[in-house]
């Protein structure tokens, strides 16, 4: 790939057009130069021996396997979302960083563009969806048994179940808000107890962001986006935002190991 010795600023930075797939915006078809190019940036670290930044240019498909790799090779996954409306196939923009040697964020980051390809290499276009288990459309989800596992009284309607675990911050203004203001954790589930989706967010400080993505992937709940809904609270809060189809229970447990971590990491756990 294409290498970029920036020497003012002591730094190497790689870029990878996407070129594979054609991409339109408003109905006109774009260029790579024009916003459409992965790329890592590395220069000397002071804590370890290289840091790393850098934007992933990913369709929808492709967002679960560079996630996992980048996750695994312990480069931090720091937002996820859309640059553009209306575009086609749907793009998404996953930005990285991180410290260590040059050998495991070089490492890491190769493996997440090979994950990319990967996708494509198997079905050329991107998917127009996760390709999981057809959930029914009538809903009959069991409010004990999400009860019995996340350990928190929901709320039940149509057949859905809703669970939400508040969280406080200190707006700038010197407002304190919490659960019904939007600082919250939730999961909805629809569908019925052999097939359904969770849906939800989780808000999170940042030293817990790594160990829930890492939980929900895991447990094969695919994170959508990552960013702030907020400014000038403390502490600062993130969201990111998930999507899992599955056995009730199943994704049940899948966000309880998230809410465990976060658990764990706020005292002081690593």
């Amino acid at each position: 790939v294409p290498v970029a010795h920036h020497a003012a600023e002591g730094v190497f930075k790689i870029t990878v057009p996407r070129t594979d797939v054609a991409i339109h915006v408003d109905g006109r078809k774009m260029e790579p130069f024009a916003g459409f190019t992965s790329w890592a940036a590395f220069k000397a670290g002071i804590a370890a021996e290289c840091m790393i930044m850098g934007d992933l240019v990913l369709f929808e498909d492709e967002v679960s396997a560079v996630m996992d790799a980048c996750l695994d090779s312990g480069i931090a996954v720091t937002a996820l979302h859309n640059h553009f409306f209306f575009d086609e196939p749907n793009v998404y923009f996953m930005h990285i960083g991180g410290e260590g040697t040059v050998e495991q964020l070089a490492g890491g980051v190769k493996k997440a563009l090979d994950a990319a390809k990967g996708v494509r290499a198997k079905t050329p276009q991107p998917a127009g969806s996760f390709g999981l288990a057809a959930v029914p459309e009538k809903n009959a989800i069991t409010p004990q048994a999400i009860d019995d596992i996340l350990e928190v009284k929901g709320q039940a309607k149509d057949g859905m179940y809703k669970v939400v675990i508040g969280r406080t911050v200190t707006m700038a203004c010197g407002c304190e808000v919490g659960k019904e203001m939007g600082v919250n954790t939730w999961a909805a589930f629809a569908g019925d107890d052999r097939t359904a989706i969770v849906d939800g967010d989780f808000a999170v400080l940042e030293a817990e962001l790594q160990p829930v993505l890492k939980a929900l992937r895991k447990s094969g709940i695919h994170i959508v986006a990552i960013h702030h809904h907020m400014v000038g609270e403390s502490p600062r809060m993130l969201f990111l935002h998930y999507w899992g189809v599955g056995n009730a229970a199943d994704l049940a447990r899948g966000v309880k190991s998230a809410v465990a971590v976060q658990a764990y990491v706020g005292k002081g756990g690593s």
